[in-house]
């Protein structure tokens, strides 16, 4: 999805990727996780699928970056198709 409408997504602990454009990964992991904290989640799980990597890359980072991320793994079970947080108390 792309061209800035906004859009309902449920925050339900899993955000799928495949919708997105690879320029608004970034901005809709962020905003993902401050949502997820915001209902009380503490895990999350975000499939960006396996390709070439640039994707995985990309959450990888922005969940570095994120004040509310505690710690992020490869999801075991997806063959690196996916990314796991477990978000923290924040402030």
């Amino acid at each position: 999805m792309s061209g800035g409408e906004p859009f309902d997504l449920p925050i339900d602990g899993t955000l799928d990727l495949h919708a997105f454009a690879p320029r608004d990964v970034k901005s809709v992991v962020e905003e993902y996780v401050n949502e997820a904290h915001d209902r009380g989640l503490q895990d999350v799980r975000i499939v960006h699928g396996r390709g070439t990597g640039v994707l995985r890359g990309i959450v990888q980072a922005a969940l570095e970056a994120h004040p509310l991320v505690e710690r992020f793994w490869d999801e075991p079970d997806s063959h690196l198709g996916a990314t796991g947080a477990r978000l923290g108390p924040g402030d």
